[in-house]
């Protein structure tokens, strides 16, 4: 049964500006490791020295049940990506997302490269879970442009989030990525990222607007809490 609760929650972009976010719970649905909410951000810089990525191929611990924060670059020397792109690739992720279950939380497509905090449902791993993403969308803008060969850099970034913070955190620098690029002047100009979500706009809003809908899922309200 489908339940629905309003949490406040500090704006990303402002600390002084409040905003209620509707989350929800399927009791049908398989819980990841913890209790999680996706709350906006505290807003703010990546702190311990900025990104620390782990590269794709080391092997870890725990590849399944964890948020694990992405980032997927553009081969250099592919034409950067543009709106029809963007479009190609939601529905790339949608399909990985019905192959290979995982939780997408939050999630920004800039023209070189994309973000995303994802938690990949176990036996599914981070690895098979971007793989299949890359693959299919690499497939469908090849048909689109007319081009071959590989459309991503090979490697691909990864971070296991550990705390509350840490995944604000993350957050807050994805949907400030446009801005930061000097794409937009605002995160609510930029139509590919989760941002209108988190500021409030309902999942069938953000179906419409972009076809590409986040996982809304329960997560403590103490920023050290681990997840």
């Amino acid at each position: 049964m489908e339940t629905d609760e309003t949490f406040e929650t500090l704006f990303p972009r402002n600390a002084d500006r409040r905003v209620a976010v509707r989350v929800f719970w399927s009791g049908d649905e398989e819980k990841p490791q913890t209790a999680k909410t996706a709350v906006c951000g505290t807003g703010g810089d990546l702190t311990r020295g900025g990104v620390s990525y782990v590269v794709s191929r080391l092997r870890r611990p725990f590849p399944s049940d964890r948020y694990f924060f992405i980032t997927v670059c553009l081969d250099k020397r592919r034409a950067r990506l543009r709106e029809p792109d963007f479009t190609l690739l939601v529905r790339a992720f949608n399909r990985a997302r019905a192959r290979h279950p995982f939780y997408l939380t939050a999630w920004v497509f800039l023209p070189d490269h994309w973000h995303c905090i994802c938690a990949p449902r176990y036996p599914v791993t981070v690895s098979l879970a971007i793989k299949s993403v890359k693959q299919s969308s690499t497939s469908a803008i090849n048909q689109f442009r007319g081009a071959e060969g590989e459309l991503w850099q090979p490697r691909f970034f990864d971070r296991a989030l550990r705390t509350v913070a840490e995944y604000n955190e993350k957050v807050a620098y994805i949907h400030l990525n446009p801005v930061r690029a000097g794409l937009v002047a605002e995160p609510e100009d930029w139509r590919w990222s989760s941002f209108h979500e988190y500021a409030g706009l309902k999942a069938e809003e953000q179906e419409v607007r972009c076809g590409l809908i986040i996982d809304r899922v329960r997560m403590s309200a103490g920023s050290e809490t681990r997840i």
